[in-house]
């Protein structure tokens, strides 16, 4: 069952989108012939055993729009550029309830895809960038166009790390969705009559899509977590240099696309083919910054998970997290899921772009381990995930009462083996007990888990959780460190007080 995610407003956006009329069909996406049902043609990779329902939480709106829907294009007045918004006022709830029905048409798509993209960022006609003025410097909230209020970790390029909070409930929503751009020079304008994927290089037939083309073919959905390289990395000591992300810079959401291979057979790959490239829209500003384009081996982006996704928790995708359409490689890190996807290439050999092959590389050694006294002179591209777990509730530093049962609830990942178990320790890692799992919704899902715990005595408590994928694979009890400040998995752990 697809889950029911928000109904966004349209705000902060000046943007041309154009529709076409159709006659409605019986399905969850009405319409015309071109649009894909979310109830017919699509077919789910690990789908859920149970029905996963949109998380209720606030999203930030501005009263003060402008709509002018005409018979031919939808424009909207708001923002004029990329800002940061500190003045937005007080929010209020547009989510569904999970068993509202979501009937939804070619026009209405569009719309929302003004809504995820264009509130986020203004947008006209035409594909082009927009270099953002940096904000005033702050370790503390502010909001983004289209965000609800996040840390910025960098605003030039746009880094927002994902509120502890919202890691409570299955999906992460896409108003509070982290954050990573590495180049100065982001998308802020997208018109979809003239954007196209094209695909080229060591193919049969160069060919392109526009995003209807893509919504007309046979689409796949699944849950997968995105999770920055570098997320924890301003836990690591000694420290090392990048952005320095708490715990928050990771998201698990439902995605919705086309399988790259689809894509691919489209183009016919001719012998002999090895990389494939892929470039988004951002750019580095200056001639000598390397677009941002990263690789997988043709084997790689062959496999059936591996997705081009216009849709991201049921809407299209927002702005800041790749509109219109993005790579999504479940199990590996995020430096792979280019956004605002534009250009996949098939190479005859090996990529040698600075992306790959002098930024984000880890150790070959064990657990991607090295010293600043003894630094690995062999390094490879970071690419699979390993198995993490987290505390979600009670918060860090919470005062519990003696005498009551207290509920431990988390979450747990890793690259795609799936999670076996996950454990708690009460008494600093001295004796663990087993948790109870949530709902399975697929192997590259967060595994929610749980564990009533009363507390026998008053005082200080130190509590720590460990998972074990089904490979085996758990976390270390001390923090692995390496220069990049990548992977960190260390067990994690949770102070509370009682009584």
């Amino acid at each position: 069952m697809v889950p029911k995610i928000l109904r966004q407003d349209f705000h902060g956006l000046d943007q041309i989108i154009p529709f076409g009329r159709g006659q409605e069909k019986d399905s969850a996406w009405s319409s015309c012939e071109n649009v894909m049902s979310l109830t017919e043609g699509r077919k789910s990779i690990h789908s859920p055993k149970t029905a996963v329902h949109a998380p209720r939480v606030p999203f930030p709106f501005l009263q003060d729009d402008v709509y002018d829907i005409g018979p031919a294009t939808i424009r909207f007045a708001g923002i004029p550029e990329f800002a940061i918004d500190k003045t937005r006022p007080s929010s209020r709830n547009l989510f569904m309830e999970p068993d509202e029905q979501l009937p939804i048409d070619r026009r209405q798509w569009l719309q929302r895809a003004a809504t995820a993209a264009g509130a986020s960022l203004a947008l006209t006609s035409g594909c082009s960038c927009h270099e953002e003025k940096p904000a005033a410097p702050s370790k503390g909230p502010l909001l983004f166009p289209g965000k609800v209020e996040m840390r910025i970790v960098n605003d030039r390029p746009p880094c927002l790390e994902t509120p502890w909070n919202y890691f409570q409930q299955d999906l992460t929503p896409n108003d509070a969705f982290y954050v990573r751009w590495h180049l100065q020079v982001i998308p802020t304008k997208i018109d979809l009559r003239s954007w196209r994927l094209r695909i080229g290089g060591h193919v049969e037939r160069p060919i392109e899509f526009s995003i209807e083309d893509l919504r007309r073919l046979e689409s796949d959905t699944i849950i997968a977590v995105n999770q920055c390289s570098g997320n924890s990395r301003e836990l690591f000591q000694p420290s090392v240099a990048g952005a320095q992300w708490g715990n928050g810079a990771m998201g698990n959401a439902l995605w919705t696309g086309v399988p790259l291979r689809k894509l691919l057979n489209a183009a016919g790959l001719k012998a002999g083919a090895g990389d494939v490239s892929f470039l988004g829209l951002d750019r580095g500003g200056i001639p000598t910054i390397p677009d941002y384009v990263k690789t997988l081996k043709i084997d790689k982006a062959r496999e059936p998970e591996v997705l081009v996704a216009y849709e991201m928790n049921s809407q299209p995708l927002p702005m800041l997290n790749g509109f219109p359409a993005r790579l999504v490689v479940p199990g590996w890190y995020a430096t792979y899921w280019i956004k605002a996807l534009s250009e996949i290439t098939v190479l005859t050999k090996d990529f040698d772009g600075y992306w790959m092959n002098k930024a984000y590389r880890i150790p070959t050694t064990p657990q991607a381990q090295e010293s600043p006294q003894s630094l690995a002179t062999e390094t490879t591209p970071i690419h699979r995930m390993n198995v993490r777990s987290f505390f979600t509730a009670p918060e860090s530093g919470a005062r519990l009462a003696l005498g009551q049962t207290c509920p431990l609830e988390g979450i747990a990942f890793d690259g795609g083996d799936g999670i076996e178990r996950v454990e708690v320790s009460v008494d600093g890692g001295q004796t663990w007990r087993e948790t109870a799992l949530g709902d399975d919704l697929g192997r590259f899902s967060f595994r929610r888990w749980k564990m009533p715990w009363q507390p026998e005595a008053a005082g200080d408590y130190t509590l720590k959780v460990r998972a074990t994928s089904r490979a085996g694979e758990t976390q270390p009890a001390e923090a692995v460190w390496n220069r990049a400040g990548y992977m960190r998995n260390v067990i994690e752990q949770w102070s509370v007080t009682v009584g």
